[in-house]
């Protein structure tokens, strides 16, 4: 189809097919670049111009550009996973990889599209402002692993004590910093009355403190449709099973794909749920009687708190402890009867 316009994106350039003529262009992945294109495209498609739809492998920061470029015109796009594109590319015996044929290859995926896959961009500017706040922070986190790292090791080989003061100070420093981040990202939700009323239902959730709920509360922002089975495949909580006669037989896994930030974030305030939170220890103990190994039934307690977080979210309602306790009591009376 005419109106599905490839683009492979990458850090400089963007190489993209236009079905119509069958073009092959490459562009500069850069705003003048993008207006220079959308020029070509309304001589190009005319009054056909709204028809048209981008679609692209999302490749992160590369890609934002794009989107926003897309959001300010209002043009539809199909983002495409890498390993959805990496699949069809296979499917239709692609046996090169280059630029040009991933861009016309992009462009033939209009198949597989559904009507509820093809939308404009939308950015919450307050989101992504958290979102730039939330990665710096996860940063800076990597740093003070690898510094703590070096000091574990400086420590046992009885280095000089100016190089272990010295680490030692950059590491409180770097805990200020994150420290300076959480207040930016709160003055933030504070100031806005949806944020706020949403992060306090997150966090009213027993055991879930202040960054476990700042990252459910980005979470959810960045993708207000997103339905439960999309949210646990975003935090890379999806099971996963791989079987295939009697040769292939493997347990099953969680996918990991998606935010990794949300994973380990949450992995402590798990442990501290399953201490505080009735409901959640009840379904702990449950799955590890049943003989579930306990990283296991944490990672389902993980799930179950994302969930949990979700549905307060999205029904605007704080956790209700009588609640579970009252079902909780039904059905022992039930189990008597």
């Amino acid at each position: 189809m005419n109106d599905y316009i490839g683009i492979d994106v990458a850090k400089a350039t963007l190489q993209i097919y236009i079905p119509k003529n069958e073009l092959d262009i490459e562009i500069e992945n850069s705003l003048r670049g993008l207006k220079k294109f959308y020029n070509k495209l309304k001589k190009l498609y005319k009054k056909e111009i709204e028809k048209i739809v981008f679609v692209y492998e999302s490749t992160g920061s590369y890609s934002t550009l794009l989107e926003y470029f897309s959001q300010t015109k209002e043009i539809r796009c199909f983002k495409v996973g890498a390993a959805q594109s990496s699949f069809f590319s296979k499917s239709i015996k692609n046996r090169s990889k280059t630029d040009k044929i991933d861009a016309r290859m992009l462009s033939s995926m209009h198949v597989l599209v559904k009507e509820n896959d093809i939308k404009v961009p939308l950015r919450d500017e307050k989101a992504h402002q958290i979102r730039s706040f939330i990665k710096y922070y996860q940063s800076i986190g990597k740093e003070k692993i690898r510094l703590s790292n070096y000091l574990e090791g400086a420590t046992y080989n009885l280095e000089d004590s100016y190089i272990l003061k010295d680490v030692n100070q950059r590491i409180s420093k770097l805990d200020k910093e994150q420290d300076k981040l959480i207040e930016k990202i709160m003055h933030i939700i504070e100031n806005d009355k949806s944020y706020l009323d949403s992060y306090e239902n997150i966090i009213s959730i027993p055991g879930v403190g202040q960054k476990s709920a700042i990252i459910l509360l980005y979470l959810f922002l960045r993708y207000p449709n997103a339905s439960r089975q999309h949210i646990t495949a975003l935090c890379g909580l999806d099971p996963v099973q791989r079987e295939s006669g009697t040769s292939l037989q493997k347990k099953a896994r969680i996918s990991k794909q998606g935010l990794s930030l949300v994973r380990d974030i949450l992995f402590m305030p798990t442990l501290s749920v399953v201490r505080y939170n009735m409901e959640m220890k009840h379904m702990y103990d449950r799955l590890v009687d049943r003989g579930k190994p306990k990283p296991l039934a944490q990672i389902a307690i993980m799930r179950k708190i994302v969930l949990l977080a979700h549905s307060l979210y999205k029904n605007k309602q704080q956790y209700d402890p009588d609640r579970y306790l009252n079902f909780t009591q039904i059905k022992k009376v039930e189990n008597m009867k």
